[in-house]
């Protein structure tokens, strides 16, 4: 059994990495508190009286913001809030947990959404507050390289406008989708409605991204006066039920993103075979070693340390994407999509053809 000095020292390994890594490209102030972290053992001897899970810095961080209304403002700020405030720091981190909701991710979704025989019964797993469950009330714009004007598509009157970069040959969406069923499963599903379930979606927004901050809560009003079903359980236990409910002679989708590496191992293989038999179409967007099956599938070896999102569908890999949303790079096998108009034919036994 490992000694609670080793596991401290690999905790401050872990914040250390986390702001040299994660953090430094993209928020400053949080890569000065992660080290800042690393380097306060009286703080790491807080960490280390919670429950291993509950000890990653997203959720101290996130858990910071929540109570006290935005970051601190140092190394020294933190060490007086953590010391200060144990109590409801910890009693916080052991309720919640990290559900970052990102609507822009819906902007590398679309164009494999649109492409489906409609209309579309969606079906998210780790749904959060479900805020990725309705690309059909955003609107999108589609930038390449050699295309000045851009591709614009849904609601231009949507208070969430999702900007996204392409690059290489794929889909191009002409239009949202028909959306007639919303759904979804969590463990502990957030209320797009409940004042303070916001505010803790809006805590885990990393200092500088003041869009995402917006976007979020741009996206949870829609959210609140339309509300998905999302069903508190399992994902295992959960979906054929869910699956089984969607209204008949539909596509329905499972979908999923940022979610999967969470689950130990066994538990993703265990969600591949199950989604690989159910009658549904099945996009995901996880990190590119969380699903190995489908990585496998690359046309060469990604890049040591790859820190895009990989996107497919039915388990073909067909873009690398922004973890945040508004970066697609497509695949040599989505060429095959952009050649079909983006239409994909039924598979799996999944096409429904709706009536909503």
């Amino acid at each position: 059994m490992r000694s609670l000095d080793e596991e401290l020292t690999d905790l401050a390994d872990h914040y250390r990495w986390f702001a040299g890594v994660e953090a430094a490209p993209v928020s400053p102030r949080y890569a000065e508190l992660a080290a800042a972290v690393a380097g306060d053992d009286d703080v790491l001897a807080f960490l280390g009286t919670l429950p291993t899970p509950k000890r990653q810095a997203n959720l101290l961080l996130g858990a910071l913001q929540y109570l006290h209304g935005g970051p601190p403002r140092d190394g020294a700020e933190l060490h007086e809030r953590v010391l200060g405030d144990a109590d409801r720091l910890r009693a916080t981190m052991l309720a919640r947990a990290t559900q970052t909701n990102e609507a822009a991710r819906c902007a590398a979704l679309l164009p494999l959404l649109a492409g489906l025989p409609g209309p579309l019964a969606l079906i998210e797993v780790g749904a959060s507050a479900g805020l990725c469950l309705y690309p059909d009330r955003y609107g999108y714009e589609y930038h390449r390289d050699d295309d000045d004007g851009g591709v614009r598509v849904g609601s231009a009157s949507s208070p969430v406008q999702l900007s996204c970069e392409v690059t290489g040959r794929g889909p191009v969406p002409a239009a949202v989708p028909r959306v007639v069923r919303r759904a979804g499963i969590d463990l502990n599903p957030l209320d797009p409605a409940d004042p303070d379930d916001v505010a803790w979606l809006q805590a885990l927004v990393w200092p500088g991204m003041d869009a995402r901050r917006d976007r979020l809560t741009a996206a949870a009003a829609i959210a609140a006066r339309e509300p998905a079903s999302i069903v508190r359980g399992d994902l295992l236990a959960e979906l054929p039920g869910l699956v089984a409910a969607m209204p008949a002679d539909c596509t329905v989708v499972v979908l999923h993103t940022a979610v999967l590496a969470y689950l130990p191992a066994a538990a993703k293989e265990a969600f591949v075979e199950l989604v690989g038999g159910l009658p549904v179409r099945w996009v995901s967007q996880e990190g590119v070693g969380v699903l190995p099956a489908v990585a496998a599938r690359l046309p060469e070896a990604p890049a040591a340390g790859e820190r895009r999102f990989l996107l497919a569908l039915d388990g073909e890999p067909l873009a690398y994407t922004d973890p945040h949303g508004g970066r697609i790079d497509w695949l040599p096998a989505a060429a095959a999509l952009a050649r079909a108009g983006g239409r994909q034919a039924p598979s799996r036994g999944s096409s429904r053809a709706c009536e909503g």
